[in-house]
């Protein structure tokens, strides 16, 4: 008994480490299906980074839409990437954190140009902003702003 109270704050930090890694993998599924079956949902609505639509002899309305989607990190991502900026490397907790923004934004950007009617969005561009913590150098989440033109049919 006197061994776990000597080192209790080795066992706490150990407890909320695991339920932070158990929660972070639970909640990253379950985007992560969610997003797939709104991908399903969207798939109608074609995304092109192009800048000029595709030649046509039908006259298209365009509008502005965008999309945007902040993803935070989990303790255990901070964790992982705190040692790899100590150690160098490629950081694949960060990778998806890009990766469900990315896919979250485009999404939302397919959603707004649905509610105008378009069935197409051309010369789409990414931004991306790190949400920092209290250190400089500490990323504690990912903005990223999907947008592009989107051409709904115009009646003739």
């Amino acid at each position: 008994m006197d061994l776990i109270l000597q080192n209790f704050d080795l066992l706490l930090f150990a407890v909320l480490f695991i339920t932070g890694y158990v929660a972070g993998r639970w909640n990253e599924r379950r985007h992560y299906a969610s997003i797939r079956k709104r991908e399903d949902e969207f798939a109608g609505i074609l995304v092109f980074t192009n800048r000029f639509p595709p030649p046509s002899t039908t006259r298209v309305a365009t509008v502005l839409v965008s999309g945007s989607a902040v993803i935070s990190e989990d303790f255990f991502k901070g964790v992982v990437a705190g040692l790899y900026s100590f150690f160098g490397g490629r950081i694949r907790s960060y990778e998806s954190l890009l990766d469900r923004a990315r896919r979250e934004a485009v999404l939302r950007m397919k959603e707004q140009a649905r509610a105008q009617g378009a069935g197409m969005i051309i010369n789409v561009k990414f931004q991306t902003f790190a949400i920092g913590g209290r250190r400089a150098s500490s990323v504690k989440g990912v903005e990223m702003l999907a947008y592009g033109t989107a051409l709904s049919p115009v009646g003739a």
